[in-house]
């Protein structure tokens, strides 16, 4: 009797300490707000079933657009907490998977490498003592708007070695600094030994394009400082045509890239933003003939085979076979899946993802539920994908402030 009461008493107890864990882990990876679309139905398959604390029930198909309570429960006994369930109609996009080319222009300049300047006196660092950063973007010298390299280099030459007043923006927070630039060794001129950036070019892929808005979203990550890694700030910049004419095949420790060529003279489109969640633009137009694709919402992708779409050797998209192996819901602003690359063909020609790849769409149970943004340094048959609809709301989050403004 004493060992029956042992051993329940250990069963009892393991059984409390699960339920326990199931609630904390429950709570904490539970999002407090649940997106829907439209005639969809709330699942509770699973050991976390959702209750409703106004109209809604845990099982109801939704009809109309709207936001409800609702009460989530383990095993539909234990509460775990309450959660929003935004309702809104099924949104479709023209699927994307072209390349595109990037001519990327500044707000500002990015100081990208601060260096000593030789003088009479010994080497002197002017950006230290005026206490600037890598990855410093100057947006003005003594009231000055600042748009290019040029620009600042004449200004630092043409200093005479007086207080410079620079407004400059770290971290997202502009402040001011006194620079004092400093006469050349060979007395030739005044120098600031500030390396800085004004504009990059390069080549990505597309995700889909909002046939209402006129809008499209590509990258599914921001475009970056080689030198910095910072974000470099937007102050204007094109989408133009581009064609792939070689492939460097990615290999472990060696990511690969896709090799490209772009036409500058002819215009598709004007970028929009440049954020971690990808490059935005406006286009001038789009075919939009037998492509639009429903939008999935993140809780809508599982973790199974899918496909995506790239342009690799050809000047269309073709289809690759991928499996997404987790879905993480709290992934950051561009992690939200890792996905491995299980086709032969692309294996072959690329060793699996390769930069210029970024943006290319990923399909699953005939929606898009995101693309691709990152590959794994150690193994490139691996990456990162974003949600599409996180840069779908981006896209309208767009629209919104260029209509409110």
């Amino acid at each position: 009797m004493k060992k029956l009461f042992q051993v329940l008493s250990f069963v009892f107890f393991f059984s409390c300490s699960a339920v326990l864990l199931m609630i904390i882990i429950g709570y904490s990876r539970i999002p407090n707000e649940i997106s829907m679309q439209e005639y969809s139905s709330m699942s509770s398959g699973s050991a976390y079933v959702c209750r409703s604390l106004t109209e809604i029930s845990a099982n109801a198909t939704v009809n109309n657009t709207d936001q409800y309570e609702t009460s989530v429960r383990l095993f539909d006994i234990f509460p775990i907490k309450s959660a929003k369930v935004n309702v809104s109609e099924r949104k479709y996009v023209v699927l994307g998977g072209d390349v595109f080319g990037i001519r990327l222009y500044t707000k500002g300049v990015m100081i990208v490498k601060i260096d000593d300047v030789a003088t009479v006196n010994g080497r002197i660092c002017p950006g230290a003592k005026a206490g600037l950063k890598e990855g410093d973007i100057i947006l003005s010298v003594n009231g000055k708007e600042i748009s290019n390299n040029k620009t600042l280099s004449k200004i630092i030459s043409s200093s005479q070695g007086k207080a410079l007043k620079l407004k400059i923006e770290r971290n997202a927070e502009v402040t001011e600094t006194e620079f004092y630039a400093v006469l050349s060794s060979d007395g030739s001129d005044y120098k600031g030994g500030l390396w800085v950036r004004d504009s990059t070019a390069g080549i990505g892929t597309m995700t889909f394009y909002d046939a209402e808005s006129g809008g499209c979203a590509g990258l599914g990550h921001a475009v970056c400082d080689v030198d910095t890694g910072g974000i470099l700030p937007l102050g204007s910049g094109k989408i133009v045509p581009a064609v792939i004419n070689g492939v460097i095949k990615g290999k472990a420790n060696s990511p690969g890239e896709l090799c490209g060529t772009l036409t500058p003279a002819q215009v598709d489109g004007s970028i929009t933003d440049n954020c971690d969640c990808g490059l935005y633009a406006v286009l001038e137009s789009a075919d939009t003939k037998g492509k639009l694709m429903p939008l999935a919402f993140g809780d809508e992708v599982k973790c199974e085979n899918a496909y995506i779409l790239s342009t690799i050797d050809s000047q269309t998209p073709e289809k690759y076979s991928v499996e997404i192996e987790s879905v993480d819901i709290d992934g950051g602003e561009n992690k939200n899946m890792v996905i491995r690359v299980t086709d032969e063909e692309l294996i072959g020609k690329t060793g699996g993802i390769v930069q210029g790849m970024s943006g290319s769409p990923i399909v699953q149970n005939g929606k898009l539920v995101g693309a691709v943004t990152h590959v794994f340094i150690s193994d490139p048959t691996h990456g990162y994908g974003i949600f599409a609809q996180t840069m779908y709301e981006h896209l309208s989050g767009l629209k919104e402030n260029e209509e409110a403004a």
